[in-house]
């Protein structure tokens, strides 16, 4: 089992605990997209970042990013529809950024959400911690 600090997880932004990924509401409307820093510790040494395109569509429980990893390759999947509005070329450039700053200079996208009921589902506050535990202590990550 994976040994992340969930205690370090910012409480504000919204998580999709089943795919890893965090979402940041930005003032603008759009939303700051990234992979959980727990994902990353269970894929490893981040190798390549491979964004959708800008303005491209992307649907629920789709792919909005591919990364390769040293221990998985795989999509990073929307938890709604949406489109893209940038991709952080910093992190294309140097993909262990999602290693290092995960909350910070290693977020992956901005997305305009279809719909402003974007946040169903999603976890934030003080239930994050009870939901990354119930999620690692089922070990449906190892499926992925």
């Amino acid at each position: 089992m994976a040994d992340a600090s969930i205690s370090t997880f910012p409480m504000h932004l919204y998580y999709d605990v089943e795919n890893q990924i965090w979402y940041e509401p930005l003032d603008s409307g759009d939303v700051k997209v990234g992979f959980t820093p727990l994902a990353i510790e269970l894929a490893g040494e981040v190798l390549v970042f491979t964004p959708k395109r800008i303005g491209k569509d992307f649907e629920a429980q789709r792919s909005f990013a591919v990364i390769e990893c040293g221990k998985w390759v795989g999509a990073a999947r929307a938890a709604f529809n949406g489109v893209v509005v940038t991709s952080n070329e910093q992190l294309t450039a140097s993909p262990s950024l999602l290693n290092t700053d995960a909350f910070g200079d290693g977020w992956m996208l901005v997305v305009r959400p279809e719909s402003s009921d974007w946040r169903k589902g999603l976890i934030t506050g003080t239930a994050i911690q009870s939901a990354f535990f119930a999620w690692m202590n089922s070990e449906s990550y190892k499926s992925r």
